[in-house]
């Protein structure tokens, strides 16, 4: 069918399209609206393309890019004025997404494509200026648009197709170029869907270069807190001067944390998606994420923002690891944004383009020095800090956030003596096992995904449950450290926890003293 035949059957010069808009990790559809005049100007170099719709500058900029990758494909560029209209105009949009639903939509006014297949998919792809097709952020999010909307798939470029894969019901269309896109959807050329069993994210294969514990030498008890906290999804602190190996143990993590499920892997990717980097090579492991932010990072960097709210640190780190080294030297405001995400496994963020919600269900895994020159309880190097000096330097963290941290663990300084008689430690793949052994219990016991440290209020009172005797300790502990109701419900949880690592159904009196053992900062708090 040629151009004349589109044009004859088609008459119209106004051919829509649909492509969406993030916000936050989710997805809006929009509709690319593309409309030509019906008359050539009389007057030389008149033509110009206007884009309506709250664009961005990146979308502004789409024009020139999809003009040029259609002449360089071999389509013929309109000569008339032309419209572009990105619908709903309330909300704004940003990003190079729709240079490809645009350029569709052009040569569908211009009767060099059929619009038949148009409301089929939802569309998204940036343009190089051959025509070439180029990865975009949010590729999860597009496909469960698609799915909630009732389309039968999308068309994305190849890389974002893959991620987009993962999402059940729906087709995932790879393009790698313009001109492979218009045949498809002419029916010239037939693109199989992605298969997701062959999606490259759904792989593991053994890491030889990953970290292991057996390389950490001594550090028993804190190896120990570890553990328990990986088992139960438990927020750790790790207090120890410099070189105690407490960033050491932090980086060792994953590698005993057992593989997310297919559904909580797909919350994972979507965030990253939504982000751009699980675009990269190296982030496409079926893995759960570890970050590890620096000091310097601001709120919303740490929370998430933007003038189009996008996922911070904490959501990025959903269902995997946040490590915070130097955890006193972040700013206070940074810190006390995290209270809230802590405690609800998500955070809300208002702006003007809207108020989005972001899963960020992460463990909390923090490391600090004892006071100011690191070296507090170090028998080799004497601590230069005033007692003054190091109450304001722990002060730093606020009552409330150490509330929320359930483990708070000693790791002092080995000596070389230590250092050469220790023997290799436990590997990562025992401990691994015991920590998959305790979630499966804590599944069967609370759902899908749900571990002690996500325990509701009602769960706590039917599976914590404790006996007169261990019921007068817990209170007698309370009265004497002046412990908050937080850290009285979260001791239970660090309790259930040891109870499930050794497989028992009640918990035991060794279970809450070593919970109640793991507060030693609430003992150190100073008045």
């Amino acid at each position: 069918m040629g151009a004349s035949d589109y044009s004859a059957e088609f008459p119209a010069m106004l051919a829509v399209i649909t492509s969406g808009a993030l916000l936050g990790v989710e997805s809006s559809p929009v509709l690319v609206e593309v409309n030509v005049s019906d008359s050539v100007s009389p007057i030389p170099g008149e033509f110009r393309i206007f884009t309506v719709g709250l664009p961005d500058s990146s979308v502004r900029e789409s024009a020139d890019r999809v003009l040029a990758a259609m002449r360089n494909s071999g389509f013929r560029l309109p000569d008339t004025r032309t419209t572009v209209n990105l619908a709903p105009g309330d909300q704004r949009k940003e990003g190079p997404i729709y240079d490809l639903p645009i350029a569709l939509a052009l040569l569908a006014a211009t009767h060099q494509l059929p619009p038949l297949r148009f409301g089929d998919y939802v569309v998204a792809g940036e343009l190089g200026l051959s025509g070439a097709v180029r990865p975009v952020r949010g590729g999860v999010a597009f496909a469960l648009q698609a799915r909630a909307t009732g389309k039968r798939g999308v068309i994305l470029p190849r890389a974002s197709a893959e991620e987009a894969a993962l999402v059940e019901g729906v087709s995932v269309h790879p393009v790698d170029s313009l001109h492979e896109a218009v045949r498809f959807l002419r029916g010239e050329r037939e693109i199989a869907p992605l298969d997701p069993a062959a999606s490259p994210f759904r792989r593991r294969e053994p890491d030889s270069t990953e970290a292991d514990f057996s390389e950490v030498k001594g550090q028993y008890a804190l190896r120990r807190a570890v553990e328990v906290a990986v088992a139960g999804g438990h927020n750790l602190v790790m207090i120890g001067p410099p070189g105690s190996g407490k960033s050491m143990v932090a980086k060792r993590i994953p590698g005993i944390m057992p593989d997310p499920s297919l559904d909580e892997f797909l919350e994972i990717l979507g965030i990253q998606s939504a982000a751009g980097i699980s675009l990269s090579v190296e982030n496409r492991r079926f893995r759960r994420p570890f970050r590890a932010p620096h000091h310097t990072i601001s709120d919303a960097g740490l929370i998430g923002g933007g003038a189009i709210p996008g996922p911070g640190e904490i959501s990025l780190a959903h269902r995997g690891v946040l490590f915070l080294d130097e955890l006193p030297e972040f700013k206070r405001g940074a810190l006390e944004v995290m209270r809230q995400p802590l405690e609800d496994g998500s955070v809300c963020i208002s702006r003007a383009a809207g108020k989005v919600s972001l899963p960020a269900a992460f463990m909390l895994v923090a490391a600090m020095n004892p006071c100011p020159c690191g070296h507090l309880g170090d028998r080799r190097n004497p601590c230069r800090c005033s007692p003054d000096q190091v109450r304001k330097y722990r002060a730093r963290i606020s009552g409330p956030l150490l509330d929320r941290i359930d483990l708070h663990v000693e790791a002092p300084a080995l000596g070389i003596e230590e250092l050469q008689a220790a023997k290799p430690g436990e590997a990562s793949a025992p401990i691994r096992a015991r920590v998959v052994s305790a979630r499966r219990i804590q599944e069967a016991r609370l759902g899908p995904g749900l571990c002690n440290a996500r325990m509701s209020s009602k769960a706590l009172r039917e599976h914590c449950v404790l006996d007169g005797e261990l019921s007068g300790t817990l209170r007698c502990a309370m009265e004497r450290l002046g412990l908050s109701a937080r850290a009285y419900d979260r001791i239970l949880k660090v309790s259930r926890t040891l109870a499930d690592l050794e497989g028992t159904a009640r918990i035991g009196r060794a279970h809450l003293m070593e919970a109640i053992q793991y507060r030693s900062l609430d003992r150190a708090r100073p008045d």
